[in-house]
């Protein structure tokens, strides 16, 4: 199990991104929550297997919200076991 946490810069507010990142997050069984941030960037935490996590950094990069992204952080962390499901926090 992993944690990862993300910030993706661009223009990745106002077109969806954080519901279309939801559905990718719970069709690959991720748990944790994504939200916009003040700045117009958005923050995930996203845990599970690693590959899921891959998995699902894979298909937001490469689907169509990539086109949105210019830069993205990632660190990885260790795993608090802490949520339910995957939520869109406001």
């Amino acid at each position: 199990m992993k944690r990862a946490h993300i910030i993706y810069s661009g223009h990745v507010q106002g077109i969806g991104f954080r519901y279309a990142a939801q559905d990718i997050a719970m069709r690959v069984g991720l748990k944790g929550w994504v939200k916009n941030l003040e700045d117009g960037r958005v923050e995930i935490v996203a845990e599970g297997k690693e590959e899921d996590i891959k998995g699902f950094l894979d298909k937001i990069s490469k689907g169509h919200l990539g086109h949105y992204i210019i830069d993205t952080e990632l660190s990885w962390e260790k795993p608090a076991k802490e949520f339910d499901n995957f939520d869109i926090r406001f």
